[in-house]
């Protein structure tokens, strides 16, 4: 059986596509549901609580997004480093990666809860949260911030998973998360009318319950790699998966920034269109799942041919995701550009707000296509360790493009939220093309290296 699932789990052999669907799909299904898990909030604040609520909702939550992205940045590095000693059939160096990264996400943990905690004010003043919502919006990211273990813990162990070539346990850990969220939204918000706060401990009470089972499952299933309680300290391994993570780690900060500037931009036209970007926002999370699982799949199938020295293998994959993603995501597409309304709907039933909403999602629309094959790009020099530049390229196109098209298109006279929305497919476009001239470069210098 062991033998079997090492068989399932090892990328460097075997026919691609089947062997990629076959890691990509739980990936994608634990993406799906951990979008519903965010979505959930909303749908049910805007279904049971008020309008100041899913703008509460929206913009704390997006404060939230930015800590777990840069968390989820960090993880990658781990996520590498064990595909590549995995690759190079160096279990025993697994335990030491995993034990370096309880200590320093443990305490990172500690630091970001202060952090939120105390700064929530702030953060909500910076986001220009519509007068009438600041209060919700302070109040969701103290509770979440008060739990941000959980979502730290959450994240660490499916990276450990991934970077195993096991996609299925983290599928696991999301769905058991994401049953607990919805029950405790229906129950706190539908059943105890607590609105914005219910939402947000429902999120924190589905990360503890995830985690506590996760570690019980893990804990009776055991590891395929020699691991003991000395491991779990300050070690080498730190530096080298904070080294390979922490470009990702600013990247995701810079990304959120800009997404949180988004946010502060539009939140200026009045809360009809922050609650129509907050809505849009959740439907986007799902447009985005199958850019974001090829990313993901994409870096652990690349490390561990990167580790068994089969660049070849590593380059088909990387345009095996292109191929896949495109296709996809052209039908994604055509959904959220003519039947943005339909999918507004079912987080509100305010007309304007599902108005607003349906305008971001026509000018949002073709980047469900674009960030297919520039995440794919993105995963491939993930799995090189070249984070550095997958770093760069996406600071250059969010504050070349993103950022100052989005502001100029917002301060337009009768500013159109599908104008704002096309500002994310217009960086990605541009993102694709620094993509291929490194990716050019990359290859020059691999053979320089032969």
């Amino acid at each position: 059986m062991r033998d079997n699932t090492e068989n399932i789990n090892d990328f460097t052999q075997g026919n691609i596509v089947p062997k990629m669907l076959r890691f990509m799909l739980p990936i994608l299904g634990a993406l799906i549901l951990q979008a519903m898990y965010g979505a959930v909030d909303v749908l049910v604040v805007g279904q049971f609580g008020t309008t100041t609520g899913i703008s509460g909702v929206s913009t704390g939550s997006n404060v939230i997004n930015l800590v777990i992205f840069t968390v989820a940045g960090l993880s990658m590095g781990v996520t590498v480093l064990i595909g590549r000693y995995m690759g190079e059939r160096r279990l025993e160096q697994i335990g030491k990666v995993i034990g370096g990264a309880i200590v320093f996400f443990a305490l990172l943990s500690l630091i970001l809860a202060v952090f939120l905690l105390l700064m929530a004010g702030p953060l909500a003043r910076l986001m220009q949260a519509p007068e009438e919502a600041l209060d919700l919006t302070i109040l969701y990211i103290r509770i979440c911030g008060g739990g941000i273990l959980f979502i730290v813990a959450y994240n660490l162990i499916s990276s450990i998973f991934r970077g195993m070539g096991d996609s299925n346990m983290p599928l696991l850990f999301v769905a058991i998360a994401c049953v607990v969220n919805i029950l405790g939204d229906l129950l706190f918000v539908a059943v105890l009318h607590m609105n914005v706060a219910g939402a947000a401990l429902a999120t924190v009470m589905a990360q503890a319950v995830s985690v506590v089972l996760s570690l019980a499952i893990i804990r009776k299933r055991g590891l395929p790699f020699p691991m003991s309680r000395k491991d779990i300290c300050f070690n080498q391994e730190i530096r080298n998966f904070v080294r390979v993570g922490s470009p990702i780690a600013f990247q995701e900060i810079m990304t959120q920034l800009s997404f949180l500037a988004l946010c502060a931009f539009i939140n200026r036209l009045g809360l009809d269109a922050s609650s129509g970007y907050g809505v849009a926002n959740k439907i986007v999370s799902f447009i985005l799942l199958i850019p974001a699982s090829l990313m993901q799949s994409m870096s652990s199938f690349v490390s561990q041919n990167v580790g068994a020295r089969k660049e070849d293998r590593a380059i088909k994959a990387m345009l095996t995701g292109m191929g896949l993603g495109a296709g996809i995501g052209v039908f994604v597409a055509l959904a959220a550009f003519f039947k943005g309304d339909l999918m507004a709907a079912v987080f509100t039933s305010d007309p304007a707000v599902i108005a607003r909403a349906a305008e971001y999602l026509k000018g949002f629309a073709p980047e469900a296509v674009v960030t297919s094959i520039m995440f794919s790009f993105m995963g491939y020099f993930n799995g090189h360790e070249q984070t550095l530049f997958v770093m760069s390229q996406g600071l250059i196109q969010t504050f070349l493009v993103r950022l100052p098209m989005s502001w100029y298109m917002s301060i337009q006279p009768g500013a159109s939220l599908t104008m704002v929305g096309l500002a994310a497919p217009s960086a990605t476009i541009f993102g694709i093309i620094l993509n291929l001239l490194y990716f050019h470069h990359y290859q020059k210098v691999l053979k320089g290296l032969d």
